[in-house]
């Protein structure tokens, strides 16, 4: 039997959205209208304070298209809920389709922490997951799933807009090569990817905890490897899990190597871009209320402008608001970048990297020398994109090499 394309909580948090997206426009475009209306009319004359809201009878129809918006959202959702048990519900013994894993998980990457404050059923909720199903931080539930666990723990955490299933590409799973040729068993996170990395960071380092607790099998050797964002929240995770002041927990002092792959530890140039757009709007004044579009980015996406791990943001001039945080102490950490370029010197490599992350960037480089990370080995795999990562043998045979 195989899984349906889409579940009714996917029809709700679909309605929710929608009802959220027509509301926030209405509301963009009330907003254009009072700041074009509160536009001095002399030249030379000073304009009052910027309003988002109109007045009088303007004002009423701009709220009553809302509510409109609303009562007919809520009204969509409830009877979608009533619908839901005549739809095909998922059996929970089958991984969930691929087509709809990677709508959801995009749609997170884009907008998931809207999705997770609005309590959208479409907000992925972090969990564990083998063969594509989610597996409890549990021991009979991990000794009932895996009962041939071995010592050597892998857990692979993806990227922005990914999910665990995609780690399969072009016929290859790093994790499954691993578990293959060195004897790991391979866990694979999977994450609401539009929360920040600090978020996620804090929501792992528990949930690793469990992990550790409940394997069952002495673990001998821990591993984690992130693909671009998975690298960041890994760091984030260790980072949270010793900072805890009453009872820092014992896993992240027992992670024998990090591995990033492609991680954006000192920013990716594209969210720069995002957010270079949202200043130039703000400061135009018939265009300032289009500025919250560009603030449609999740947080997730701000947080990749300079490789942010713990809490706290850039700032508009591009520095951090926070201090940078090194690489575990206990771990071996290794780093590698990919470029579309031929050689270090081409000129794909020094512009692009891998169409995503520049090759300094992923290798932990920066103008700064206490901000730059130090490495135990890194690589750059050229004439590779930034997904290639995922499927590239020279890659798996860096892998193999510091893991085996």
């Amino acid at each position: 039997m195989t899984q349906p394309l889409l579940q009714a909580a996917d029809l709700r948090g679909a309605a929710r959205l929608t009802t959220d997206a027509v509301a926030a426009l209405v509301s963009l475009v009330e907003a254009m209208h009072a700041r074009i209306a509160s536009l001095p009319r002399l030249p030379g004359s000073a304009a009052p304070p910027g309003d988002e809201r109109t007045r009088g009878l303007t004002g009423l129809v701009y709220q009553t298209v809302r509510g409109v918006a609303h009562v007919v959202g809520g009204s969509a959702e409830a009877l979608l809920g009533w619908l839901g048990p005549a739809l095909t519900a998922p059996d929970p013994r089958q991984p969930p389709r691929a087509e709809r894993e990677a709508i959801v998980a995009a749609l997170n990457g884009l907008l998931g922490d809207h999705l997770a404050a609005t309590n959208n059923p479409l907000a992925i909720p972090m969990a564990f997951r083998h063969a594509g199903r989610e597996l409890a931080p549990e021991r009979f539930a991990i000794r009932a799933r895996l009962p041939t666990a071995s010592p050597r723990l892998l857990v692979l955490l993806h990227g922005l807009c990914m999910n665990d299933q995609q780690w399969q590409r072009a016929g290859h799973d790093h994790g499954m090569a691993l578990a293959s040729e060195l004897g790991y068993t391979p866990i694979y996170l999977h994450y609401n990817s539009g929360l920040s990395v600090s978020t996620n960071g804090r929501i792992l380092a528990p949930l690793m905890e469990r992990l550790y607790d409940a394997w069952p099998v002495p673990i001998e050797r821990l591993v984690m490897v992130g693909h671009s964002m998975g690298g960041l929240v890994a760091r984030s995770a260790i980072h949270h899990g010793v900072q805890i002041q009453r009872s820092p927990l014992r896993w992240p002092t027992r992670v024998n190597d990090l591995v990033t792959l492609g991680t954006p530890h000192q920013g990716a140039p594209l969210e720069g871009a995002g957010h270079g757009v949202e200043l130039l709007l703000g400061a135009a004044p018939y265009a300032a209320p289009l500025a919250r579009l560009g603030k449609l980015r999740s947080a997730g996406i701000r947080d990749l402008r300079l490789g942010n791990i713990v809490s706290g943001r850039a700032s508009d001039d591009g520095t951090h608001a926070q201090p940078q945080v090194s690489l575990p102490e206990t771990s071996r950490c290794y780093a590698v970048a990919a470029s579309l370029g031929e050689s270090t010197d081409h000129l794909k490599t020094k512009l692009l990297g891998d169409g995503l992350v520049p090759v300094g960037s992923a290798l932990g480089r920066h103008a700064v020398p206490d901000r730059r990370l130090a490495f135990a080995d890194e690589a750059v795999v050229h004439e590779t994109g930034h997904l290639d990562l995922l499927s590239s043998t020279e890659v798996f045979g860096l892998l193999r090499c510091w893991l085996g």
